[in-house]
Order: C-alpha cells, then sequence, then structure tokens
C-alpha cells in the first residue's frame, strides 16, 4: 500500500475508485464500502484509493472536543493495508480545508488530482464545508465532471448496525465482546514496554508495563481482561490490568499485562495487545494476599476462557 501525507502528493498514471472517511474503528461497517471499491479494481484497470484525515474533524471543529479514538494512525494503516487497499491519503484537516466548498472539493481534489472514475460512499455521507451537500448533490458533480456514484444503500447500512460511536461506548464499559463482534477483530492496544514500579513480581505475577503513547488513542474501562499478543512469532495469552492499583495507593493510570508460559525480556519492544474479554472490575483489596489469591482466580478463568478456543 502507498501512503501519500498529503492530497497534493498523491499521483498516480490509473484514475481511481475512491471512497473517503475518517474510518475510525475499520470496523464491519466499514469494511462493506471498502471490500466494493476494491473489487470495483479486480481488473487493474483502476487503483484504489483512501482519503482520510488526521488529526479527526471533530477535534479541530468541535471546540473542547475530546474524542477518544479507536486506531491510531498507525493501526489504521495496518488495518488498511490488510485489506487489500492500494492507496491512502492521510490529509492534514485544518479549518482553511473544512472551508472548501463542496464542488471545489470535487473538482480540485477528487476529478483533478485524484482522476476519479468511481466514487463509493454512505447514502448518508455529508461533505464540503458546514457539511451542506449531501449524496444527491454528488451524483450531480458526477454526471457534470463525468465520475460514476455508487452508494451503500440505507438497507445495508442498517442491517449492520453498527457505528464508531457505538464501539466506543461498548469499550468504555468493557463490553469487549460486543465491540469485538462490531469491529470483525478483537480490538488491541499497540505500546511500546516500559519499567514499572514491578510490584507484581512481589506477588508471583512479573507484568510488562504498556506505555501508549498516542493520548487521543481510546483506553478500555478499567478492570481485568484476557488478552494475546503475538510474540517470537507464536501467541501468547495473560491477563491485562487496567487501572490506578488501589491495593498499593497509586493514583496513576497503568496499563500492565502478565503473560502466561512465556519468559523473556520485553523491555523497550513494541507489542500489540488483542482484548478478547472482560473478567471484572477494578477492586481494592485490604492486603497483598488477598490480591494474589484474586490474581489466581483470574488466571483460572483465562485458563478455562484459553482451553474453550
Amino acid at each position: 500500500m502507498k501512503i501519500f501525507h498529503s492530497i497534493k502528493d498523491f499521483s498516480s498514471p490509473k484514475k481511481t475508485i475512491l471512497t473517503l472517511g475518517t474510518f475510525d474503528g475499520v470496523h464491519i461497517g466499514h469494511k462493506k464500502i471498502l471490500e466494493k471499491v476494491i473489487q470495483n479494481t479486480r481488473d487493474d484497470k483502476y487503483e484504489s484509493l483512501v482519503l482520510t484525515f488526521f488529526p479527526h474533524p471533530r477535534m479541530i471543529l468541535q471546540e473542547r472536543s475530546e474524542i477518544k479514538l479507536l486506531n491510531t494512525m498507525s493501526e489504521k494503516i495496518v488495518l488498511l493495508e490488510q485489506l487489500g487497499i492500494q492507496n491512502l491519503v492521510i490529509h492534514p484537516f485544518d479549518e482553511i480545508f473544512s472551508r472548501l466548498t463542496a464542488e471545489d472539493f470535487v473538482r480540485t481534489v477528487l476529478v483533478e488530482q485524484f482522476k476519479i472514475h468511481k466514487i463509493i460512499i454512505g447514502y448518508d455521507h455529508r461533505f464540503g464545508r458546514n457539511r451542506t451537500a449531501d449524496i444527491n448533490n454528488l451524483i450531480e458533480f458526477g454526471e457534470k465532471y463525468n465520475f460514476e456514484v455508487e452508494q451503500i444503500s440505507a438497507q445495508e447500512i442498517n442491517a449492520i448496525s453498527v457505528s464508531s460511536t457505538k464501539i466506543r461506548n461498548a469499550i468504555q464499559q468493557g463490553e469487549m465482546v460486543l465491540a469485538n463482534k462490531y469491529l470483525g477483530y478483537q480490538y488491541f492496544l499497540t505500546g511500546t514496554v516500559c519499567k514499572g514500579k514491578q510490584l507484581g513480581r512481589t506477588i508471583g505475577f512479573p507484568t510488562a508495563n504498556l506505555e501508549i503513547e498516542e493520548d487521543y488513542k481510546l483506553i478500555p474501562s478499567r478492570g481485568v481482561y484476557i488478552i494475546s499478543s503475538e510474540i517470537n512469532n507464536q501467541t501468547v495469552y495473560g491477563m491485562m490490568n487496567i487501572g490506578v492499583n488501589p491495593t498499593v495507593g497509586e493514583e496513576q493510570l497503568s496499563v500492565e499485562i502478565h503473560y502466561l508460559n512465556f519468559e523473556g525480556n520485553l523491555y523497550d519492544q513494541k507489542i500489540t495487545v488483542a482484548i478478547h474479554q472482560r473478567i471484572r472490575n477494578e477492586e481494592k483489596f485490604d492486603s497483598l494476599t488477598l490480591l494474589k489469591e484474586q490474581i489466581e482466580k483470574d488466571k483460572t478463568q483465562t485458563l478455562s476462557y484459553i482451553a474453550r478456543l
């Protein structure tokens, strides 16, 4: 997949089949659109192109927006590449770009820069300054500038009944099984293993402390989760605690992972953690002994889950 960091950087000898949007989560609803784009390029006459934006438009246009995203940009790139998209344009979204009229956007970006043959879009997509243009305007522009418009119908979208907002809400409530169903894959965190306070070591459960660089990445609600990672080309399962370790009076949120049946040094390594399901809420225990007893129960539940896979 070729990646371009501005609309002006894009070039291709072929015309393009295009879709656009933030695609946060690259969930099963997004995939329906993206797969149609890919299907239209099977004969190699055209190239597939996804136009997305960073920062997320809500971060720029909505005052005090503290939206958390399902994917970091590097995660989104991986997901789009796995689907088979040939070209990705990540355009910096700012107020100047937001003021571009719908027709100016169509003419200068889609037609002149992207050499568009067809755009595939959801029936409810809105675009242009103040999001005033809709699918009907796009069809009119298609007739004027000689490109096709294929819309994903309300019936198709409603049959899936999923949105990035729904998924965010599920994750914020720790409902990982539901979130993963909507995503079509296990929600994951990507970060670097750094040194923590090594509390887990003292009770027989050493942990990898995950530092996530991007502050806009959505972290699930506090609690204990069943997870897995690909380490040294094999799947390693474990338990992840998201919280502040109230038993020992800490206040800073941390993400700590105890891997089962794994020994090795992960410090400074970048790892991806797939989250399968939530075991329980974060709890404060009266002693480290009681905490250890609970973690043993968590381990038993995790091993039971793994055995059923």
